[in-house]
């Protein structure tokens, strides 16, 4: 049963999924299709809901992380192409084959091991190239041709697919994303020159996909763009298309007191109040995946900034007010509320890091709670 007793939540816009997807689509080329990518839970967005509407979009086929994360979705009745992007031991070949699931594959041994299987069906798969990510993948032509001639003999095996993935098509300097595609390039001609068995390519990642949509080929993997957030500054500065933010993350006001001056808030006393002053508390914290070191960062009340006072407790924030409010009052730590907003880039520049990892981190400890 989902939870949704206490007075957290994260609000899903779907409507802003479909937007999203859309405006990507209309700057592909008529012949590239779209890969929804719906690994980590929908990059904590819901996989399964996510992954309704990307297909409700106009998404031909879902990609995933892990094998488990393939089963969820089929369970979940998805009849259409799932590839599952990381490595999965050669013994599952079968399991994935009996239920379609598209497998990734890029090692002559993985290949001889799935050789040797009992498969009642064959295995579909998609051949990882390694053009400069530097994490799987062939990297070389003389793997390349070992791999090709293996496949020849091997009846366990369906080759669909062929993909790399660019490790910097959202920085300002492109000059390696271009390398890396000249290099595939390489291995493609290779490639052709060997197997005349048709195969899809895939190599535009969010950014790619964006910023070079007539580079394309026959399909793109949309991750995080599809969620309404931008792969990078660089990315987000140059407004070629228009997203939507699909995440927000809101609770309430369960706790507000008048504190007198020289008072301390918190674990370790690091907050001491400089006089009388409204402290209200919110049921969340570093157990929901709200990070410790979210002390001093603003959430909105009102429509105003207020800031996190005190260390974050596993379960519990407080945050300075500037006036008292009454219980339940709505508090957002992300998203708009009236004329004001705090957006998930500005939490990333906060904790360091990057917009990708912030969904990621509101556990399912945090309902969800979906909108059109």
């Amino acid at each position: 049963m989902e939870n949704f007793y206490r007075q957290t939540w994260a609000e899903i816009d779907l409507g802003a999924i479909k937007y999203n997807i859309e405006q990507v689509k209309a700057k592909l080329p008529q012949q590239s299709d779209i890969i929804a990518v719906v690994k980590a839970d929908g990059y904590g967005h819901g996989s399964v809901q996510v992954a309704n509407k990307a297909l409700e979009a106009g998404a031909k086929a879902l990609a995933v992380a892990l094998l488990e994360e393939a089963f969820v979705l089929r369970e979940a009745g998805f009849k259409v192409p799932i590839l599952v992007l990381g490595w999965v031991s050669p013994e599952y070949a079968a399991i994935a084959a009996e239920n379609n699931i598209t497998l990734t594959f890029f090692q002559k041994e993985w290949m001889d091991e799935v050789a040797l299987l009992p498969m009642k069906k064959k295995v579909k798969l998609h051949m990882k190239w390694d053009t400069g990510m530097g994490r799987i993948g062939i990297r070389t032509e003389t793997e390349l041709k070992n791999i090709l001639q293996g496949l020849k003999n091997n009846k366990n095996i369906e080759l669909t697919g062929v993909y790399t993935h660019f490790a910097t098509a959202d920085d300002q300097d492109l000059t390696f994303y271009h390398q890396q595609n000249k290099r595939f390039q390489e291995l493609l001609k290779v490639f052709q020159e060997i197997w005349s068995e048709p195969v899809v390519i895939h190599t535009g990642n969010s950014a790619a996909s964006i910023r070079f949509p007539k580079e394309m080929h026959n399909y793109i993997r949309l991750g995080i763009s599809m969620y309404g957030l931008y792969p990078s500054k660089p990315v987000k500065l140059e407004r070629s298309l228009q997203l939507k933010a699909a995440f927000s993350l809101h609770s309430r006001l369960v706790h507000v007191k008048r504190v007198p001056a020289g008072q301390s808030i918190s674990y370790g006393r690091t907050y001491i109040t400089k006089e009388s002053e409204w402290i209200g508390t919110i049921p969340i914290g570093y157990g929901d995946g709200w990070s410790r070191r979210l002390q001093g960062k603003e959430v909105l009340v009102n429509g105003k900034r207020m800031p996190i006072v005190g260390r974050v407790c596993m379960d519990q924030v407080m945050i300075r007010l500037d006036q008292e409010y009454k219980l339940g009052t709505k508090v957002t730590l992300i998203g708009e509320q009236k004329n004001n907003s705090i957006e998930m880039d500005e939490i990333a520049d906060y904790l360091d890091t990057i917009n990708y990892e912030i969904p990621c981190m509101i556990n399912e400890r945090v309902p969800r709670r979906y909108k059109e």
